[in-house]
């Protein structure tokens, strides 16, 4: 099986099958379940998860983010 690269870093682990006879519209049904988990998830945890990003990629302390475009892109106004 050829190794593909995940953004997790893993290289091995129990394989992920997926059916490769989806219609398209099982195979979006996914995707928008998959969109609805990570919107879910970021409501919830994106600072820490954008601070953590940020350490690990070496980049500078959050502060220098404005806190109001993080609050416009989660819906809120303030």
């Amino acid at each position: 099986m050829k190794m593909v690269h995940q953004p997790s870093g893993l290289t091995k682990g129990l394989d992920f099958l997926i059916a490769c006879d989806w219609t398209p519209e099982q195979a979006l049904a996914v995707v928008e379940l998959l969109d609805d988990l990570r919107d879910r998830i970021l409501l919830h945890y994106q600072l820490p998860i954008m601070e953590l990003m940020r350490e690990e990629h070496g980049i500078g302390p959050l502060d220098d983010l404005d806190a109001t475009d993080v609050a416009r892109e989660n819906g809120r106004p303030f």
